[in-house]
C-alpha cells in the first residue's frame, strides 16, 4: 500500500490570524465552508481547534463516500491537523502570512492507498479530485474572511 497525497493552496486577502480562526471554528464558520461533497456535519466535542471531534461524510465520487470522524490538533502555530479515526487519512491545514493583509493557506491530505490496480487508479485520480474539493472549500473560505 502506497501513501497517497493531495495538496492545494490559495492566497487569501485576510491576515493569517483571521483565516486560521475561521478554519478552527468548527462550531460556526467551518460548516459554511464545506462544498456539496460534505454531509452529516456534526461537532461531537469541543468546537474550536485543538481537542475538537467532528464528524462528516465526504462523497469524493458518485460511488465513494468516506465516513470521517476527525480529531483536531494544533501542533504548531497556524497549523490544524485532522486525524480520521475511521481511516489512515490525515489532513493538515497550514496558514502563514503572505504579505500585508494576506495569507497563504495550504491543505494537504495523506492516506494509505489501496494496492493493485485499484490502488493505481486511486493514486492517479484521487489526489486531483480531493484537490478540487479543497479548492472549492478555499474559495468559500476566501469569500468568508475577505468580507
Amino acid at each position: 500500500m502506497a501513501q497517497v497525497e493531495a495538496t492545494t493552496e490559495r492566497i487569501v486577502a485576510a491576515d493569517a490570524e483571521t483565516v486560521f480562526d475561521a478554519l478552527a471554528d468548527y462550531s460556526g464558520t467551518r460548516e459554511k465552508l464545506l462544498p456539496e461533497h460534505f454531509s452529516e456535519y456534526e461537532v461531537r466535542e469541543g468546537g474550536d481547534g485543538e481537542g475538537t471531534l467532528v464528524h462528516w461524510k465526504l462523497q469524493a465520487t458518485s460511488k465513494r463516500v468516506r465516513d470521517c470522524l476527525l480529531e483536531v490538533a494544533e501542533p504548531n502555530d497556524g497549523e490544524l491537523v485532522e486525524k480520521d479515526r475511521n481511516s489512515s487519512m490525515v489532513t493538515t491545514w497550514r496558514v502563514t502570512p503572505a504579505g500585508e493583509g494576506r495569507s497563504r493557506v495550504v491543505v494537504t491530505s495523506t492516506w494509505k492507498g489501496a494496492g493493485g490496480i485499484g490502488g493505481f487508479f486511486e493514486r492517479t485520480f484521487a489526489p486531483k479530485g480531493l484537490a478540487r474539493i479543497y479548492d472549492a472549500m478555499l474559495a468559500k473560505l476566501a469569500a468568508e474572511v475577505e468580507k
